[in-house]
């Protein structure tokens, strides 16, 4: 019987949520677009203009990029940076995008790198090119290999940890993990993760998380056909409203937890459908990877000192604390 109950103190794993205490957009595969800053700057610098590229893997549809978007906007808007954002979820094409920024010359790429053997080559060239290349969201494990000065983001595989023990204390025994793009390193590192944390069982269950009703249909009949799950565990915010519907449909008496934010995921929070979230801070991940390209460029500043990632995350969001996060989420910062 799965018990309910707040848990205890969090274990060594998840000490980092409690350093941070206080998930893929809008870009559509290829397009560009020049973004300047929108919410209040405390001042703006003085320095010449400087073209960043911000380069991602994000899928259409995934909001979670809306706030790596802003973030890198509201640096932009302080550091005189125009941004020219473009994204593809396919590695080859993220990798031509890459190649486009080299082309036009740009000061700074601030990158992910969801799929590292892919980018290696474009990130060389820009190497060679003197364009300076800084990592955020994914590739923790590659950065350093594929010669980008710093990084910034979640060691996935800790905050799975960290996710996995809140499960052990709130009585889980039976996890899926679902991920919506497999071969994608972040998102496999936090099922990894949740497998070393979590003592009960744990699986992985692949859908396509580009097609949001095949994503609903796959996670129902699992749970219309293993009801010895208790536990669905998402790794974005859509993919985890999604899973409420399917476990309502399935007659599933499962609990729903999931990594990253938005707006609508808090409220959930909130209202108790959604037992927590782990926030990576996608905001603070674009605004440090465009600031931080600003300092190198205009100070020689590296970030971790080009030997060490700066982490974001992972901060737990609960019913307990998500009233503050909601004022945030609701002005699209969290």
């Amino acid at each position: 019987m799965r018990r309910h109950h707040r848990p205890a103190a969090l274990t060594a794993a998840a000490l980092v949520g409690a350093l941070l205490a206080a998930g893929c957009s809008s870009g559509s595969g290829g397009k560009q677009s020049e973004a300047g800053g929108t919410d209040a700057v405390a001042g703006k610098a003085t320095t010449p203009r400087m073209t960043v590229a911000v380069i991602t893997h994000a899928a259409p549809g995934d909001t979670f990029w809306d706030l790596i978007r802003k973030g890198a906007q509201a640096a932009a808007a302080k550091d005189n940076i125009k941004v020219v954002y473009s994204s593809d979820p396919v590695a080859g094409n993220q990798a031509n995008l890459v190649q486009n920024a080299i082309d036009q010359k740009v000061d700074g790429i601030a990158l992910t790198a969801a799929k590292p053997d892919a980018m290696k080559g474009a990130v060389a060239k820009a190497r060679a090119a003197g364009i300076p290349v800084a990592g955020f969201n994914s590739g923790l494990d590659d950065w350093k290999e594929l010669g980008m000065l710093e990084y910034f983001g979640q060691d996935e595989n800790i905050a799975g940890q960290a996710f996995g023990e809140r499960l052990n204390q709130l009585g889980a025994e039976h996890a899926v993990c679902v991920i919506q793009e497999q071969g994608q390193v972040a998102l496999e590192a936090r099922c990894a993760g949740l497998k070393k944390g979590f003592k009960g069982t744990t699986e992985n269950l692949y859908v396509n998380g580009t097609d949001m009703p095949s994503v609903k249909s796959t996670l129902t009949a699992k749970l219309q056909k293993d009801s010895t799950i208790d536990q669905v565990v998402t790794l974005g915010a859509p993919i985890a409203l999604t899973a409420v519907q399917s476990v309502r449909d399935a007659g599933s008496e499962a609990e729903v937890a999931t990594f990253d934010l938005n707006k609508d995921l808090v409220t959930a929070v909130q209202d108790g459908d959604i037992e927590f979230a782990v926030d990576q801070q996608p905001y603070l991940q674009g605004y440090l990877a465009v600031d931080a390209l600003w300092l190198y460029r205009t100070n020689g500043n590296i970030s971790g000192g080009g030997t060490a990632p700066v982490l974001t995350g992972p901060a737990f969001i609960t019913k307990d604390n998500a009233d503050t996060v909601a004022e945030f989420a609701k002005k699209g910062t969290r």
